[in-house]
C-alpha cells in the first residue's frame, strides 16, 4: 500500500501556494482513503473516492503510478508530472510523490499447543488408540498378584474381553522367552529397572503375532508396588521384514542365474544389490572387491576418469525411465570387453526416485565379429560416435523430412580451443583416452533421438531434431559448460579444455547440400572463436539461394552499409484499438540498401541471418539507432508529437554490457524525452537468459526508456514473463494473430495473455493485424495498441511529418 500528495500543478508561481491532497492506493490499484482536501484538487469527496480504481482519475495508462517507468522515479524519490482527470470531466496536470509504502498484510489468528496434564483420560479415547495402533495396557499389583488388561491386549490375543485367565495361561500364548519373561518380571520388581522384549505370540486363533511387551516399575513411598507397561504389535513390521528376505533370497539366486552385470544403487550411489558377475568383472577392472552398501564413488577414488563418467551415467538414470549406453566397464588402455548396459530408474508409490538399476550385456563378440564391418565404416573408430560420413548423411535426410514437416531442428558445430597444446604435452595416446571419455560425457548429456558426431580431430557435431529454438539453446550452452568442466587425469596431471561452438537454427527454406550447412555452423564456430572462445555463437541457416559465397558477400554489403551510414530506415505505426490515444506511435525498421540503385533493398529477413551469423548484429542495432535519433533530432516539431519509437534488439545487444551506456550517451544530447523510446527484446531471448534481460531492463528504466517483450505467446514460458518480467509493454507473437479470428483456443490464449498484462500495469500490443477480422477479435479482446498492414503499411521513415498547422503567418509544420 502507498500513500501519495496530489499537488496542482501551476505555472503562475505568484499565486497562491498550490493545492494538495493525500490519497493512499493499495496494491490491487484501489483507492482506500483520501483527506478532506480531495474535493478542492480532485473535484471528488473523500467518500465517493475510497474503493474507486485509480485509473478512473487518471487520464490515460501512461499516467498509471504503478506503471514500470512512473514506479522507477516514484520509489527513488522523484516526483512525476502526471495527467489527472476532475470530476467535472476536464484534464489537468498535476505533480505525484510518495509520501511512504507499507506491506499489505492481515493479522493472522494465534493458536498454542500446550502439555496435556496427568488428569485422567477418557476410557473411549484410550480404547481408540489401542485400536488404531496396535497395542494394550496391562498392570500387575506386586501385594496382590492381580493382573489386569485393557481391551487392547484382549484383542492382540484374540480373545474375547473380559476372559479369565491367570498370568501362567498368559504366558502360554508366549511360544519361546516364557522364562525370560518369568525373569524380567522378577528384575524388575527387585530392582525398578524397565524392560523390553520382542515376542512371537501364537493367539487363541493360532495366529503367529510379533509383539514387543514394554513394562516399568511404579512405585509408593519408595517402595514398587505395581508393574505396568504395554503390548505393542508389531506383525507388519515381521511381515515385511520376511517378504524382503524373501525377495532378496529370489533376487540374488536369479541375478547370479545370469552372465549378465546387474547393480543397484540409491541415489548416493550405495550399493543395493550387485551379482556374482558384476562382482568378478568389478574385480578384474579395478582390482577392488565390491561389498554389499559401499558406496561406488569412495570405491573408485584412484580412478578418477571413470569415477566421474559413472557418475554422470547414473544421475541420468535419475533423471530418465530408461536408456542404453554401450562401452567397457572402465576407459584403459588394456582391452576390456564391451557392454550394452540398460539403465532403468526406480521409484516408490509415491512417485520418487529412489534409485536405480542396470543389466550389462557383453557385446564384444557382436562388436568385433566381420558382420559389423557397417558399424566400423559408420563410427569414429576412437571415440565410437558418429563418423563425418554417416553424420552428413543423417543431416541429408533430416533435411528431407525438414521440407515436408513443420519442425524446429538445430546443428551444433564444437570444436576444441587450443587443443593441440594437450596433443604436443600429452602425446596421441593420452589425448585418445581423453576425447573417448569426452565423448562418453557428452553422449550422456544429449538426448536419444539426438545425432552426435566426431568429425574430426577436436571438432564435434550434434543434430537437435524437434526442439524449440530456446531449450536447443539451452542444451548447447550445457554442453559447452560439461566441457569446460571435464578434467582428465594424467600422470597426476590434469588436461582440461574449453569449446566454442556454432548452432545453426534450421528453418522451412534449406540448401540442398548438407556440406553447405555445416560450412555454415562451422562459420559460426569460427566466429565464437574470435570473439573470445568458450561460448556458442547461434544463426539461423541461410537458403541456397544465398551460398557460402553469396553469404561472405552479403555480408560485405552490410558492412559497408553500416560503415558509411546508408542504412535504410522505415517505419510502421501502431495503432490504439481500444480507446484514442493521442501522439504517433512507430516502430523503426531498417533495410540494406542494393549493390546498385535498380537492385531492390534488402529485407530484414535476408540480411539478419547473415548479420548474426558474422557478429554484425550489435552493430546493426546501434547503426539503427544513431541514424534515428539523428534524424529526429533534425524534426523538432515532432517533440511533442512522439509518444513511442520502437527498436528490436538482438541477442548480441541483449547480452551486452555496454548497451545502457551507450543508449543514455546516444539520448544525451537528443531533444525528445527517454520514455519516448522502446527497446525491444525477443521473447525466446528473454527465456534462455532472463536474468541478463531483468539486468538490461533496469539499467534501461533508470535511463528512462520503455521496454517491450516482443513476440509473446511462442512458448508456455510467456505468461510467467509477461508477468514477473519488467518490462512495459507486452507484444503479442505472429502465430497467435494468425487464426485468432477463429481458433477459440487461440482467443483463450490472447486474452489470459492480455489480463495478465494488465494485471501487471503493462500494455499489450497486437501485431501482424492483415485483415478486418482480427481487427474486430483484438477489439473485442480489449488490446491496447494494434499493428499489422491492415492498420498501417511500413513506410520511410522521412515521411513522418509533424502535423500542418494554417496560420496567418504561415503554415507550420507539415
Amino acid at each position: 500500500m502507498k500513500e501519495f500528495f496530489i499537488r496542482r500543478y501551476r505555472s503562475d508561481t505568484s499565486g497562491p501556494a498550490d493545492r494538495r491532497t493525500l490519497i493512499r492506493i493499495n496494491d490491487e490499484g484501489i483507492i482506500t482513503f483520501a483527506d478532506i482536501h480531495a474535493d478542492a484538487v480532485l473535484g471528488f469527496d473523500a467518500s465517493e473516492l475510497e474503493g474507486r480504481p485509480v485509473h478512473s482519475i487518471i487520464a490515460a495508462r501512461q499516467d498509471d503510478p504503478f506503471a514500470p517507468a512512473n514506479r522507477h522515479r516514484i520509489e527513488s524519490g522523484e516526483p512525476v508530472m502526471i495527467t489527472f482527470r476532475h470530476k467535472e470531466g476536464f484534464f489537468f496536470t498535476a505533480c505525484l510523490s510518495l509520501r511512504m509504502t507499507m506491506r499489505d498484510s492481515d493479522q493472522a489468528a494465534n493458536a498454542y499447543i500446550t502439555l496435556r496434564d496427568h488428569s485422567p483420560i477418557d476410557h473411549q479415547l484410550v480404547r481408540l488408540a489401542e485400536s488404531s495402533a496396535g497395542f494394550g495396557l496391562w498392570e500387575l499389583d506386586v501385594r496382590t498378584n492381580q493382573l489386569s488388561w485393557t481391551e487392547g491386549l484382549y484383542a492382540l490375543l484374540e480373545l474375547r474381553a473380559g476372559t479369565e485367565i491367570t498370568p501362567e495361561q498368559a504366558l502360554f500364548y508366549c511360544q519361546t522367552g516364557q522364562n525370560r519373561v518369568r525373569a524380567l518380571f522378577r528384575r524388575c520388581i527387585h530392582t525398578g529397572q524397565p524392560f523390553s522384549v520382542m515376542l512371537d505370540l501364537q493367539t487363541a486363533k493360532q495366529e503367529r503375532r510379533r509383539v514387543r511387551l514394554n513394562g516399568r516399575a511404579l512405585k509408593e513411598n519408595g517402595r514398587v508396588c505395581r508393574l505396568g507397561g504395554t503390548l505393542v504389535d508389531h506383525t507388519a513390521e515381521m511381515t515385511r521384514e520376511e517378504g524382503q528376505r524373501q525377495a532378496r533370497t529370489l533376487l540374488s539366486a536369479t541375478t547370479n542365474a545370469t552372465n549378465d552385470l546387474v547393480v543397484a544403487v540409491d541415489r548416493q550411489l550405495n550399493l543395493l544389490h550387485f551379482n556374482q558377475a558384476f562382482a568378478r568383472q568389478f574385480t578384474h577392472t579395478f582390482g577392488l572387491l565390491p561389498r554389499a552398501t559401499a558406496n561406488l564413488i569412495d570405491m573408485l577414488q584412484d580412478f578418477p576418469n571413470e569415477r566421474r563418467l559413472i557418475e554422470r551415467l547414473w544421475n541420468r538414470a535419475f533423471e530418465r525411465d530408461s536408456f542404453v549406453v554401450e562401452m567397457p566397464l572402465a576407459q584403459q588402455n588394456r582391452e576390456l570387453p564391451v557392454y550394452e548396459f540398460h539403465y532403468q530408474r526406480l521409484t516408490n508409490p509415491q512417485g520418487e526416485v529412489t534409485g536405480a538399476i542396470y543389466v550389462g550385456r557383453d557385446i564384444s563378440a557382436r562388436v568385433n565379429t566381420a558382420a559389423n564391418n557397417e558399424y566400423r565404416i559408420r563410427h569414429d573408430p576412437v571415440t565410437g560416435l558418429m563418423n563425418r560420413k554417416a553424420f552428413i548423411h543423417r543431416l541429408g535426410r533430416l533435411m528431407e523430412q525438414a521440407r515436408r514437416k513443420d519442425s524446429t531442428d538445430s546443428l551444433l558445430y564444437l570444436d576444441l580451443d587450443d587443443f593441440n597444446s594437450i596433443n604436443e604435452h600429452a602425446g596421441s595416446g593420452p589425448c585418445d583416452r581423453y576425447l573417448r571419455e569426452l565423448a562418453s560425457n557428452l553422449g550422456v548429456r544429449v538426448r536419444q533421438r539426438d545425432a552426435l558426431a566426431r568429425l574430426s580431430g577436436d571438432t564435434f557435431a550434434l543434430l537437435i531434431e524437434n526442439c524449440p529454438e530456446v531449450k536447443a539453446r539451452k542444451i548447447a550452452d550445457n554442453i559447452l559448460e560439461l566441457i569446460s568442466g571435464f578434467v582428465f587425469d594424467w600422470q597426476g596431471k590434469q588436461l582440461q579444455t574449453t569449446a566454442s561452438g556454432g548452432l545453426l537454427m534450421l528453418t522451412d527454406d534449406l540448401p540442398d547440400d548438407p556440406e553447405q550447412l555445416l560450412g555454415q555452423a562451422a562459420d559460426l564456430c569460427h566466429t565464437a572463436k574470435t570473439s573470445g572462445r568458450n561460448r556458442i555463437h547461434a544463426a539461423h541457416a541461410l537458403s541456397h539461394r544465398a551460398g557460402d559465397g553469396g553469404a561472405g558477400k552479403l555480408a560485405e554489403q552490410i558492412r559497408d552499409a553500416l560503415d558509411n551510414d546508408r542504412l535504410i530506415l522505415e517505419y510502421q505505426a501502431l495503432r490504439p484499438v481500444a480507446s484514442v490515444t493521442w501522439g504517433d506511435h512507430i516502430e523503426i525498421l531498417s533495410r540494406i540498401p542494393g549493390e546498385t540503385p535498380e537492385q531492390p533493398c534488402l529485407q530484414p529477413g535476408e540480411f539478419l541471418p547473415v548479420a548474426e551469423r558474422f557478429d554484425l548484429a550489435k552493430l546493426l542495432d546501434r547503426q539503427v539507432i544513431r541514424q534515428t535519433l539523428q534524424w529526429l533530432n533534425s524534426q523538432r516539431l515532432l517533440e511533442p508529437r512522439l509518444k513511442y519509437c520502437g527498436f528490436n534488439l538482438s541477442l548480441a545487444s541483449v547480452l551486452d554490457d555496454t548497451f545502457a551506456d551507450f543508449m543514455e550517451s546516444a539520448l544525451a544530447d537528443s531533444p525528445f524525452a527517454p520514455e519516448c523510446f522502446c527497446l525491444e527484446i525477443r521473447e525466446s531471448h528473454a527465456t534462455q537468459y532472463p536474468d541478463d534481460v531483468a539486468v538490461l531492463c533496469d539499467a534501461l528504466h533508470r535511463i528512462g526508456c520503455r521496454v517491450a517483450l516482443d513476440g509473446a505467446g511462442a512458448s508456455v514460458e510467456s505468461y510467467s514473463l509477461a508477468a514477473k518480467l519488467p518490462v512495459d509493454i507486452i507484444k503479442l507473437d505472429r502465430k497467435m494473430m494468425q487464426h485468432l479470428r477463429d481458433d477459440p483456443v487461440q482467443q483463450v490464449m490472447v486474452e489470459a495473455l492480455h489480463k495478465i498484462a494488465e494485471a501487471s500495469g503493462k500494455t499489450t500490443v497486437a501485431t501482424f493485424i492483415e485483415s478486418d477480422d482480427t481487427l474486430r477479435k483484438v477489439r473485442t479482446l480489449g488490446i491496447h495498441y494494434g499493428q499489422g498492414f491492415r492498420l498501417y503499411r511500413p513506410r520511410p521513415l522521412n515521411e513522418l511529418k509533424p502535423a500542418a498547422v494554417d496560420l496567418s503567418t504561415g503554415r507550420i509544420g507539415g
